[in-house]
């Protein structure tokens, strides 16, 4: 029995999320309906992290355990067969029977995508979430610097979250701009239930001067979501790499 991890890329906008979802469209059931039609099996795909409706992927990972004697570097090629066209399989290889996408993960980056573009973007519309306001750059960077570390993320998690341990170490964190979008870079260890989305929306509000940057320590202190800003929507996130 071999243990095959895929890299995958995908968009998120016609999913209900990663997550397998009755009467409801998701990127592991579209994966899992590939595998059936390929070795006439009923086999589980596991992801390193389940992202939300609407999210994107640049580099999720995901593992399954096949005895069919397919040569590993064919998987992605007979699932791109089968997959729609917003899902591809960008790699498949052979690895330990130990490894699991989520537990052997040692961190996550996710990226937002911001447009500051005085106009409505339309070929980009799910893509990035539109704020055509000035954003004070370095406000922004001074708030980021709070995150960095280990915190307790309770005042990020979003609603009806399951995780009953709220402590992540961010490792890195970053801003940067490609003409008029902002792209904000988060790795971590692990990342709690709408996690980056609330931390950008609160990013967003300290960029508006809605808020001091300093505030992100008395957010943090809080745990509470109250204290924190608006949860950003979810077509401007990805999840760009799993590290191992």
């Amino acid at each position: 029995m071999a243990t095959i991890k895929l890299t995958i890329e995908y968009d998120g906008t016609a999913y209900a999320g990663w997550q397998w979802q009755p009467n409801q469209p998701t990127v592991q059931a579209a994966l899992e309906t590939a595998l059936t039609r390929i070795t006439q099996q009923k086999i589980s795909v596991l992801a390193a992290g389940r992202t939300d409706a609407g999210v994107h992927a640049r580099g999720q990972v995901a593992s399954f355990k096949s005895d069919k004697p397919i040569p590993v570097n064919k998987w992605a090629l007979a699932l791109n067969s089968y997959l729609p066209s917003d899902i591809s399989v960008l790699s498949s290889e052979r690895v330990p029977e130990s490894f699991h996408a989520r537990y052997s993960a040692k961190e996550k980056v996710y990226e937002y995508r911001i447009s500051r573009h005085s106009s409505r973007p339309a070929l980009d519309r799910n893509r990035v979430w539109h704020l055509p306001y000035d954003l004070d750059n370095q406000a922004i960077r001074q708030a980021m610097s709070c995150l960095v570390g280990l915190h307790d993320f309770t005042s990020f998690q979003g609603p009806r979250a399951s995780s009953s341990d709220p402590i992540c170490v961010i490792s890195q964190i970053s801003l940067s701009s490609d003409l008029m979008t902002l792209i904000i870079r988060i790795q971590a260890n692990r990342f709690l239930k709408q996690m980056v989305r609330a931390i950008v929306g609160t990013l967003a509000e300290v960029g508006r001067h809605k808020r001091p940057p300093d505030s992100m320590r008395d957010i943090l202190q809080a745990k509470d979501r109250r204290a924190a800003g608006e949860t950003a929507p979810p077509q401007g996130l990805y999840l760009v790499q799993v590290l191992y």
